[in-house]
């Protein structure tokens, strides 16, 4: 067999029993009840058991000649005598033993209580063992135990000469231990239950030949990848299942979920995953050793996505025992008869009794362990009652099943569904305990905002928190968020936010509850004390109500209401599962049946895959990765490596790169010279490289707390605080603010002004969080609004009160009208500031233009700075209202917020003058800028999709796929969406219906992104400058497949239709490269239809018209046939030949080709029936080059660079009539170039520009 193999289920079997030596000095010793033995490691069985190189020996020697790692020497005359054998020569015997294995501990593990000789024969037991190496690597054994009879030969008198005679039978246990990388455990606890029955027939000699075969058959057995496919195989009488992760990043999942249900209550179960989230020193301890390593790894399954970094020891011995007194954090097990010696050896332990349910502390100091956050817990409480955990009581009104096979499926279909439920409804938990950790990641900095998180947190909960932030589990959490692990925490984070919580992180960064939020947390008020007022005196329990119920907020807590939740965590939908059986072993074990059996296991996933639809590319991922797995064990290195080249198009986030690497590190001469020849491996070695390289490049994985500063600040020093605070995320605005805190000072920034200042900041969020507004105010806001400043008592012309500003108004809270509206920001006509002649106070005047009344405020010292605030205000709000961008409001906002924590922080008399450095609209407003009426009337909208970054991005390329009204999953988001590639790879996804940010950057390498396609609304292909399409699943949004057959950037895509339905099983899909490559796609098997090669300079774009297909290149336009026969061809006009031609627009009703030029802002039309004939030529007014072009009806939609001029709009669209050829609009897009123009449903049409605007427009198509 090959060298470096993959890790199959089998890393190695041991067999541990009574040294012969040991037994013969029992005979000299008559003792009752007979002494303890040391158990000793009789055999070892590793793969591989067969070789090449052992074709010549007979078969049973084959399993043995092979292990050749490192050596367990032992004799074979010191194995234990048998009843009816005779001793044999004495031989050196060589048993292989894999290098992470450790002897030593092994026999002790295998008996943690001890081997005992006795006179009854015990009944056969079970326990299970967590090997873990010092990186932290797991390994998993089954150990069995059971015994066999031995007859004791005792020397004695007789009739006065020495004599032997047989003593009365006796019984001594051995422990076969199987050890797998994989935790297996009801797997491989079948599989030595189908062993013990060959063992109880056969004899002591031929124990060991028996073991061997049974291990060599497991070593066959292949590890099914991530996903929906089972492996399944036979040992007689059993059939053996092994279950696949459910994805890559979660574990396998082969024991009984429900165990610790069944042995605590939900008070104690809480106990002891706070315990487990908190680091604390625990010990298990059960009567039964089989209970404990599977009770405490459901417990570590509990926490998933968390994970334990601690020592874990789920048995110890009793010369283990001394473990317990480790100052370090650790998790083990010991057995119930040790409860009192563990409790006396050390403090501050945690004791977990699983007989009795209990969780205790020992020792004088008692264990303080913070209950886990209440609301969190209550929900958990709910959910578990809902489970049905009685098998019987399940299938009670089902029929008998007639067969073994059939019985045993039933059961495993009943575990895993409640198993499902259960990771639900702990994975619920640990989401309601964690979901706010995501609002205060800093990820381009890597800075997780400690003080700010626990002041999001309830009081009560504080103390759980503040151990939990400390500690390894969530650190490592941590660092899964900021790389952006894409798990099912994520997706049920994502899942059960609401439209407004959406809404709200994408656009209000100022923490500041809405009013729908102030009303909830009323009403939870209410609720919750008459709850507590209509209670009985004895039921002390509902005294928690109160903070219960104001924890349980929106943000907090996944909401009972949303049916769709509920569904999803206790009503979990099982995916479809795939059994792929494997053929019956060979026998005999030899080197030529062994390849006859991975032949026929080739033949057998060959039929499979044949079988499989070609749509179905995520079972045929899982068949590819298996025959990829077999024929590297058959050593068919280069078929393998095409075998895991396939998963590229089927599903590459089960790629195995690892051993990919070392399978490519294996190939010989002639293997790599074969390897070379063909194109596909040639490009995977080629990325393998590339891979390898990139790796190397130091990456900053750490994890920073926000920390003030300590040292001056220069302006980089102070953006990069600013935004590692989450005070400013983006660049300018930080800027803005140095400028104002530095004025009339020094040109940096003191550390202790910074924490002034900041101290002012987040004062004024904590007093926003702290506001309670009477009811009849609460009526008259909208429920998105929020109080973002509140005047002092001041008088004014509508009365006493206090003036409380929103992002929509002002209005006055008084004490006996309760709410006096005075303007909204986008009624107001005039502010200023006028000063009585007599009192010399100056106050604040507010002109509504809906009112004839001026407001007026005596604001006394706060006026000046009100003053600014309203200004800016008023300013930002015509910015949004002229520009339909609604972020203009939340900037000045966030300008208004700033001016005050300045003017708070300076108390100069130059605090006002800084101040005003941060009016960046009114700053605007001052310098009008006239919107022409097509703009302001076809203009609807825009968005920014750099939102959440630091830098505005370019926007390459965009795409609008449309919404679908009945979807067969209800969870999934049936909303139209818009796709936006900025720079470098990255892909931002928006709700087409509230513009909110579904999906933030989908990272699809390091190269830009020219072209976008929607595909029957299931998938999004991308083509890249690194040459490679990526297909994005719509659904998980991740990139499961690349394409990997071009070898220049992809420019473009077409979609071929062939038939009226429009489904995409029926569709091919042409893709074109720069090196002028076209590539025809088989839309569900993704196979190469076929592909040619066009001569022409940098091949840019291709289209489909009538069955022709037109591609424009920089130096022509070409008419092809589908197979790729030119038909026709356009040049260059003679008197532009030093350009090249950029765009080409299809107008065939029309009979037309529009074409654009580099560098020009000259168009041409040529007629498609004649395209020899001159062609006709438009200029296009007040622009310096087109840069885009998109055909909208009877329109053409032209993007350029005005490029001219003093205005701020440098992009601008133009839309020329198709018949008239004529200016028919003239839009002042945007501050920089129009890039990408897509048309939604010929509705309206989205542009988006370069990165000094970077802003996407939505605009009305008439």
């Amino acid at each position: 067999m090959a060298d470096g193999l993959p890790s199959g289920l089998l890393e190695a079997c041991v067999v541990v029993g009574p040294a012969n030596d040991k037994l013969k000095e029992l005979s000299k010793v008559n003792e009752s009840p007979l002494p303890l033995l040391d158990p000793e490691v009789l055999q070892v069985h590793a793969p591989p058991f067969v070789s090449k190189e052992s074709l010549s020996e007979p078969a049973v020697r084959n399993l043995s000649q092979t292990q050749q790692q490192r050596f367990f020497i032992k004799k074979k005359n010191d194995r234990p005598v048998i009843k009816a054998g005779n001793p044999k020569e004495e031989t050196i015997e060589d048993v292989s033993v894999p290098k992470d294995l450790d002897l030593v501990a092994l026999p002790q593990l295998c008996f943690p209580g001890g081997l005992q000789i006795t006179k009854e024969q015990m009944d056969e037991q079970f326990h299970f063992l967590v090997f873990t190496d010092v990186f932290g690597n797991q390994s998993h054994g089954v150990v069995l135990q059971y015994c066999r009879s031995i007859q004791m030969q005792q020397e004695g008198m007789q009739n006065g000469h020495q004599s032997l005679y047989k003593s009365p039978q006796l019984y001594i246990a051995y422990a076969i231990c199987v050890i797998s990388k994989h935790p297996y455990y009801n797997a491989l606890k079948d599989c030595l239950s189908c062993l013990l029955g060959q063992l109880k027939i056969c004899q002591m000699t031929d124990m060991e030949e028996q073991v061997k075969e049974f291990s060599a058959k497991l070593s066959l057995v292949p590890v099914p990848p991530p996903g929906q496919l089972y492996v399944v195989f036979t040992l007689r009488p059993l059939t053996i299942v092994l279950p696949s992760r459910e994805d890559k990043n979660h574990p396998v999942i082969d024991l009984d979920l429900h165990l610790p249900l069944f042995c605590f209550k939900s008070r104690e179960l809480l106990q002891i995953i706070a315990s487990i989230l908190t680091e604390q020193r625990m010990v298990f301890f059960s009567s039964d050793w089989a209970k404990l390593t599977l009770i405490i790894e459901c417990f570590m399954l509990y926490i998933w996505p968390l994970h334990w970094q601690h020592p874990l020891v789920p048995i110890l011995s009793q010369q283990m025992l001394d473990f317990v007194m480790a100052p370090t954090t650790f998790l083990m097990g010991c057995h119930i008869s040790h409860y009192e010696d563990v409790a006396k050896l050390t403090d501050d332990l945690i004791l977990i009794n699983i007989d009795e349910g209990t969780v205790s502390c020992c020792g004088c100091h008692y264990v303080e362990v913070p209950d886990i956050p209440q609301a969190a817990a209550q929900r958990f409480k709910c959910r578990r009652k809902g489970l049905q955990l009685h098998y019987d009581l399940e299938v009670v009104h089902q029929r008998i099943c007639s067969s073994l096979y059939e019985l045993r499926m039933q059961r495993r279909h009943w575990q895993h569904r409640l198993n499902l439920d259960i990771q639900n409804i702990t994975l619920e938990l640990i989401v309601n305990m964690f979901r706010d950790v995501s609002d205060n990641l800093n990820h381009e900095h890597r800075v997780f905002n400690t003080d700010e998180f626990l002041k999001t947190m309830e009081p009560g909960d504080q103390p759980f928190y503040k151990k939990v932030l400390e500690t390894h589990i969530f650190h490592s959490f941590l660092k899964e968020r900021l790389n952006g692990k894409g798990d099912k925490f994520t997706q049920m984070e994502l899942s059960t936010q609401t439209e407004d919580q959406k809404l709200c992180r994408s656009m209000d960064y100022s923490r500041r509850p809405t009013i729908k939020e102030i009303v909830l947390r009323n009403v939870s008020l209410e609720s919750s004390l008459s709850k507590r007022l209509g209670s009985s005196l004895p039921d002390l329990d509902n005294k928690k109500h109160l903070s219960l119920l104001k924890q349980m907020s929106p943000t907090k807590i996944i909401p009972e209401k949303r049916k769709r939740t509920v569904q999803f965590s206790m009503n979990t939908p099982v995916r479809p599962v795939k059994i792929f059986q494997l053929p019956d072993f060979p026998s005999p074990l030899n080197y030529p049946n062994v390849l006859h059996y991975f032949g026929d296991l080739i033949l057998q996933l060959n039929k499979a895959i044949s079988a499989t639809p070609p749509d179905d590319s995520s079972l045929l991922a899982r068949y590819f990765y298996l025959r990829g797995l077999i024929n590297m064990l058959s050593s068919k290195r280069s078929d393998a490596l095409s075998d895991f080249q396939n998963l590229y198009k089927t599903d590459i986030e089960i790629f195995p790169g690892e051993l990919v690497k070392s399978l490519m590190d294996s190939l010989q001469i002639e293997e790599r010279v074969q390897v070379e020849k063909r194109s596909e491996l040639k490009r995977l070695i080629c990325q393998m490289k590339n891979n390898e390289k990139s790796e190397h490049v130091e990456s900053d994985y750490h994890v920073k707390k926000f920390e003030l500063p300590k040292t001056p600040m220069q302006l980089k020093e102070f953006v990069m605080c600013t935004q590692q605070s989450g005070i400013v995320r983006d660049m300018a605005t930080s800027q803005r603010l140095f400028e104002a805190l530095i004025v009339g000072g020094p040109k940096h920034i003191h550390p202790e002004m910074f924490r002034v200042f900041y101290t002012f900041w987040k004062q004024a969020e904590a007093e926003a969080q702290d506001i309670d507004l009477p009811a009849e105010v609460l009526e008259r806001l909208d429920n998105n609004e929020c109080v973002y400043k509140l005047s002092s008592s001041v008088k004014t012309s509508y009365g006493a009160g206090k003036i409380a500003m929103t992002q929509k108004r002002l209005f006055l809270l008084t004490g006996r009208r309760g709410y006096v509206e005075i303007t909204k920001f986008r009624d107001i006509e005039e502010v200023n500031i006028s000063v009585a002649l007599l009192l010399r106070i100056p106050s604040l005047r507010i002109k509504n233009s809906l009112r004839k009344e001026i407001f007026e405020a005596n604001l006394k010292s706060e006026c000046e700075l009100w003053n600014l605030m309203v200004k800016e205000m008023w300013a930002g709000r015509m910015m949004a209202d002229n520009h339909k961008d609604p972020q203009c409001v939340q900037q000045a906002l966030t300008n208004v917020l700033l001016m005050d924590a300045v003017v708070a922080c300076l108390k100069t008399q130059k605090a006002i003058c800084a101040a005003s450095k941060l009016a960046y609209f009114e700053k605007q407003r001052k310098v009008p800028m006239i919107i022409p009426r097509p703009t302001a009337e076809t203009l609807k909208h825009k968005i920014n999709p750099s939102q959440n970054m630091t830098h505005p991005q370019s926007v390459d390329v965009l795409l609008y796929t449309p919404g679908q009204i009945t979807f067969p999953d209800r969870d999934v988001d049936g909303n139209p969406k818009l796709w936006c590639a900025l720079s470098c790879g990255k892909v931002v996804v928006f709700d087409a219906v509230s513009w909110s940010l579904m999906q933030n950057c989908i990272h699809l390498g390091e190269s830009q992104l020219n072209c976008m396609m929607g595909l029957d609304q299931k998938q999004v292909w991308i083509g890249s400058q690194d040459s490679v399409i990526y297909i994005i699943n719509t659904r998980s949004m991740l990139c499961h497949k690349q394409l990997t057959e071009h070898h220049g950037e992809v420019t473009d895509f077409a979609l071929d239709k062939l038939n009226p339905e429009n489904r995409s099983g029926q569709a091919q899909v042409y893709s074109c490269s720069a090196d002028g490559t076209v590539i025809v796609w088989d839309v569900p098997s993704l196979k190469v239809k076929r592909q040619f090669h066009l001569s022409c300079d940098r091949l840019q774009s291709i289209q489909i018209n009538n069955d022709d297909l037109w591609c424009g290149a920089r130096d022509c336009v070409m008419k092809l046939s589908p197979r790729g026969a030119l038909l026709c061809k356009i040049s260059l006009p003679d008197d532009v030949k030093t350009t090249s031609f950029s765009r080409v627009t299809l107008l065939m009703e029309k009979r037309q080709i529009w074409t654009s030029f580099t560098d020009s802002a000259e168009l041409c039309i040529w007629d498609s029936s004649d395209p020899v004939k001159a062609p006709k030529r438009v200029t296009v007014p007040n622009c310096s080059v087109v840069t885009c072009m998109i055909r909208v009806k009877d329109q053409v939609w032209i993007g350029c660079n005005g490029g001219s001029g003093l205005s701020k709009v440098v992009g601008k669209i133009f839309v020329l009539d198709s018949e008239s050829l004529k200016v028919e609009k003239a839009l002042e897009a945007h501050e920089d170039t129009v890039q990408a123009l897509f048309s939604a449903e010929d509705r309206y049409i989205l542009s988006g520009s370069a990165k000094s605007d970077g802003k996407i427009a939505i605009w009305r198509v008439d």
